[in-house]
């Protein structure tokens, strides 16, 4: 078995985090580094390593549930468990297990991201049937948009996906919210809108969430659209449509007890900024500073710029 790949190896889980949609996010990681079904250009955590659409169980479920329920034992603020990570978390064949043990032991409701890709099989839209919150993704409707922008295994279909997220819209009673990132001259065209608009209208999600490349993306191409572009398409889409906004709350979670740690835990996960890791880790700038210099030097990171903000990222 691939080192990586060592059931009993790995930290899976990470957080809390500030999430922009789920206040104080505990990340649940069931899936190897970069393990997914698609290798979009616009991804943060760069181009993927294996692209699969192989289900299994990755790593015991056992030792997953350990490490929550100790993250759990430490009284630290949560308002969602959430499945998503460094790869698409449905290719884990234990996910239904894992949300359903999760809520025998927690009232702290769990979500699920999940670019759609397998939602076209009946085990994976039942697997995600006891979670609370998913958030599908949505980029191309089109097949020809959604390999451009998406880069998917190349047995996938767009149109298997978005029958796959009529299907299990009908059969989740939680709460299913809809992401769709945009990129500039890939998929905001007036054409592909007014496409996505009636497929938005027969998935029927509860709300609509319009995203933009803001992290460094795995493609220098991979453009952001301007807010006055985002707000022209959230008017043509409707008033379940919203721009996401960015996290601005101020309250503070515990610090992790061994702080370059932590903070070079985050940087793994994916490009964050002083401000990010500050605001995470509930540490003032400075202090922070001293870590990721020491993190620099010894060549564990790199600072890279994306539109005028400074990114801290893996080497």
């Amino acid at each position: 078995m691939n080192k990586s790949e060592d059931k009993n190896s790995c930290v899976h889980i990470y957080g809390p985090v500030p999430s922009r949609r789920l206040g104080f996010s505990l990340g649940i990681d069931i899936i190897p580094f970069k393990t997914c079904t698609l290798d979009c250009i616009y991804c943060q955590l760069g181009p993927t390593t294996r692209k699969t659409i192989r289900r299994k169980e990755y790593f015991s479920s056992e030792e997953i549930l350990a490490q929550i329920k100790m993250k759990l034992a430490s009284g630290q603020r949560i308002d969602y468990i959430t499945f998503s990570g460094s790869g698409e978390p449905t290719l884990n064949t234990s996910i239904g297990k894992l949300i359903k043990e999760i809520k025998k032991i927690t009232a702290i409701p769990v979500a699920v991201l999940t670019n759609s890709t397998l939602l076209s099989r009946k085990s994976v839209r039942n697997a995600l049937l006891s979670a609370d919150f998913v958030v599908p993704s949505l980029d191309g409707v089109t097949q020809e948009v959604f390999v451009h922008i998406n880069r998917p295994h190349p047995s996938l279909k767009a149109e298997e996906i978005i029958e796959g997220l009529k299907k299990f819209r009908q059969e989740f009673h939680g709460s299913m919210l809809l992401e769709i990132m945009l990129v500039k001259g890939i998929n905001d065209s007036p054409v592909h809108i007014q496409k996505l608009k009636k497929v938005i209208s027969d998935i029927k999600p509860k709300r609509i969430q319009l995203n933009t490349v803001i992290r460094p993306p795995a493609e220098k191409f991979a453009c952001s659209l301007s807010l006055m572009e985002l707000k022209k398409i959230n008017k043509i889409l409707g008033e379940k449509a919203e721009i996401i906004a960015k996290f601005d709350k101020k309250e503070q979670i515990p610090p992790s007890k061994n702080l370059e740690e932590a903070i070079f835990f985050m940087i793994k996960r994916r490009p964050v900024t002083l401000s990010d890791i500050s605001a995470s880790l509930g540490k003032h700038k400075d202090e922070i500073i001293k870590y990721t210099n020491f993190l620099l030097e010894e060549r564990k990171i790199k600072c890279v710029t994306h539109k005028g903000l400074k990114y801290y990222e893996p080497t």
